[in-house]
């Protein structure tokens, strides 16, 4: 619902909420406003550019791993015929590989700067509860 006011007053919207009656200018979009979303866009742009290529990465390196266990089971099978040292080298080899491949993937999976902001939100939020408790904790004394 509009309401349109007399003189030098901007269109006005009324919004209602929990049986309480707000009065909002309609403004249009400052230029700084159009700005930021430009960067915002295009900071989520290359975000999800970041995240599909780590995803990819993800997916060849699963599929490394894969490659490199069915290796080195056909690796003992023939190392418990033969125990040459040229099998033992390549499984030492495959093994190395694997244990590379596994932190790669899980070290770029958990990253640290991804905690720093879950810390700083529990940080504010939890500290926000304990202020409204103990206003709650006053107001019931």
């Amino acid at each position: 619902m509009q309401v349109r006011a007399s003189g030098s007053f901007p269109k006005f919207f009324i919004v209602f909420s929990c049986s309480s009656l707000f009065f909002l200018p309609q403004m249009a979009p400052a230029p700084d406003e159009a700005i930021d979303l430009e960067q915002g866009l295009r900071q989520a742009e290359a975000d999800l550019l970041r995240l599909k290529a780590r995803y990819a990465q993800v997916q060849a390196d699963q599929q490394r791993q894969i490659e490199l266990k069915n290796r080195l089971d056909d690796v003992r099978g023939n190392l418990r015929r033969d125990k040459t040292p040229a099998l033992k080298a390549e499984l030492k080899q495959i093994q190395q590989q694997l244990e590379a491949l596994e932190v790669a993937l899980e070290s770029q999976l958990f990253s640290w700067s991804g905690l720093k902001e879950v810390f700083w939100q529990a940080v504010r939020f939890g500290g926000l509860g304990i202020v409204i408790g103990w206003v709650l904790r006053s107001i019931a004394l």
